[in-house]
C-alpha cells in the first residue's frame, strides 16, 4: 500500500535549525504536489509548505524566509529545511501528497517537532 514516512523531527532551542524528511513508497508520487502540514495541540491542521508538481513552492506567511522546501524525483522525497525555528513552530509536522486529479491524498504519521529552551 502506498505511504508517506517522514523523519528529522525533534527538540531543538529557539533559533536553531531542524530538517524534516519524506520519504514516498511509490514513484507515482512524482506526479503529485507534496508538502508539509503542521498542527499545534488546540488548531487546525495548516499548511506549511508545498511543492507542486509543476515545480512550484508555496509557504505560509508565518514561515516565509525561514522554512525551505526540496524535492528529489530520483529518490522520491521531500524535505522541509526549518532555520530560525520559533517556540511557535512548535507542532506535529505531517507529510502530504495530492493527485493530480485531486481524488486521491495520502499523509505520513506525523512528526513532532519541539522548540524549546
Amino acid at each position: 500500500q502506498a505511504h508517506l514516512v517522514e523523519s528529522g523531527g525533534g527538540l531543538v532551542q529557539p533559533g536553531g535549525s531542524l530538517r524534516l524528511s519524506c520519504a514516498a513508497s511509490e514513484s507515482f508520487f512524482s506526479l503529485f504536489d507534496m508538502g508539509w502540514y503542521r498542527q499545534a495541540p488546540g488548531k487546525q491542521r495548516d499548511l506549511v509548505a508545498m511543492f507542486t508538481r509543476a515545480g512550484n513552492t508555496n509557504y505560509a506567511e508565518s514561515v516565509k524566509g525561514r522554512f525551505t522546501i526540496s524535492r528529489d524525483y530520483a529518490q522520491n522525497t521531500v524535505d522541509l529545511q526549518m532555520n530560525s525555528l520559533k517556540p511557535e513552530d512548535t507542532a506535529v509536522y505531517y507529510c502530504y501528497a495530492d493527485s493530480p486529479d485531486g481524488l486521491y491524498d495520502y499523509w505520513g504519521q506525523g512528526t513532532q517537532v519541539t522548540v524549546s529552551s
